[in-house]
């Protein structure tokens, strides 16, 4: 096979790949996993349905969990906003320092998924990142 017609079908073995990704990340599967994921990391303090209620969250809280379900509040989030505390925690992105991050603990994809699950909550799709 002549390296020009290996290059193409590598090229094109990649876009395949990518694709397939793409289609699997908006899949039901990654949606049932982000929602399991919120459930396990995330509804203890923001309540099960998004609404900052969780248990472990108390009057005594130097912040209020953020209420998911808020369309005014999550309209003003870009998605990298939400990815950002996601991934570096609340004190990293001067919010509640008892929010951990979750950089380590979520791929890349997972974190994605979980901030696709957060727009779900809220009905909304925020602000455009600029640049």
């Amino acid at each position: 096979m002549s390296s020009m017609k290996m290059d193409i079908s590598m090229k094109m073995t990649v876009i395949a790949a990518i694709a397939g990704f793409t289609f699997l990340a908006s899949s039901p599967v990654f949606a049932a996993a982000a929602a399991e994921n919120y459930r396990f990391y995330c509804a203890q303090c923001h309540g099960l349905g998004g609404m900052g209620d969780g248990p472990n969250a108390t009057r005594n809280m130097p912040v209020s969990p953020r209420n998911f379900t808020s369309k005014y509040e999550m309209e003003r989030l870009t998605d990298e906003d939400i990815v950002n505390v996601i991934r570096e925690g609340g004190a990293a992105t001067s919010k509640s320092t008892l929010m951990p991050p979750f950089g380590k603990t979520l791929t890349a994809d997972e974190i994605t998924a979980m901030k696709d699950y957060l727009r779900k909550l809220c009905k909304c799709k925020g602000q455009k990142t600029l640049g």
